[in-house]
This record gives structure tokens, C-alpha cells and sequence, in this order.
């Protein structure tokens, strides 16, 4: 699903997009996406075009992080959302709310 679409299934089915607000739920994400089949897993991330700063959908400012190298810093990400790789590191990226990926709801 798109990044919204995924938030309206996890919002009317479960809680939200699963937030990482710590190395444990970092570790418990990682065990969930090695069996996805996308390259990548929608988050509850988002970038605030208005205040240049990742937030999480429970309005949280993103203090835990876990980015790919240079990935989510810097400008450009005006209308991305955070996704996880699903392999190799587990690293979080930006990308286009529009791109069609699992995902991860939170209870």
C-alpha cells in the first residue's frame, strides 16, 4: 500500500504505523521485515515540509534514529515518508509516500 493508505488500514485496524522510539523496537522491527516482500516497510515517519524535521504519527519529534547514512538528513524530503530496508541493515530511508510497500501497525 501507499504510505497513507497503510496508515488508514493500521488507524481503523490496529492503533497506527508502528513507531521507533528505541533500539528494542528497533530490534522487534527488524525481526518483523525479514519476512516482508518489499525492499523496504512503511514506518511511522514522516517529513514536516513546514518545520524541516521528522516526526512520528504520535507527534513525537524522531530522537531514536536509525538512517542510512545521509539519508534523512539535508534537504528534499518535502512529501517523504520513512520506510525501513527489509534486508541488509535495517536502516531507515525517505521515500515517496506514493510508492507501494508492506508495512508495520502498532497495537
Amino acid at each position: 500500500m501507499t504510505w497513507n493508505e497503510a496508515q488508514s488500514y493500521c488507524r481503523e485496524n490496529n492503533v497506527d504505523l508502528v513507531s521507533v522510539y528505541s533500539e528494542e523496537i528497533q530490534n522487534w522491527v527488524e525481526r518483523m521485515v525479514r519476512s516482508a516482500t518489499s525492499s523496504h516497510v512503511w514506518l511511522g515517519l514522516r517529513f514536516s515540509c513546514r518545520l524541516k524535521l521528522w516526526f512520528w504519527v504520535t507527534g513525537s519529534v524522531a530522537c531514536y534514529q536509525n538512517w542510512v547514512p545521509g539519508n534523512g538528513s539535508g534537504a528534499g524530503h518535502c512529501g517523504n515518508t520513512g520506510a525501513v530496508q527489509s534486508g541488509g541493515g535495517h536502516q531507515w530511508v525517505s521515500l515517496p509516500e506514493t510508492q507501494k510497500l508492506n508495512f508495520i501497525c502498532s497495537k
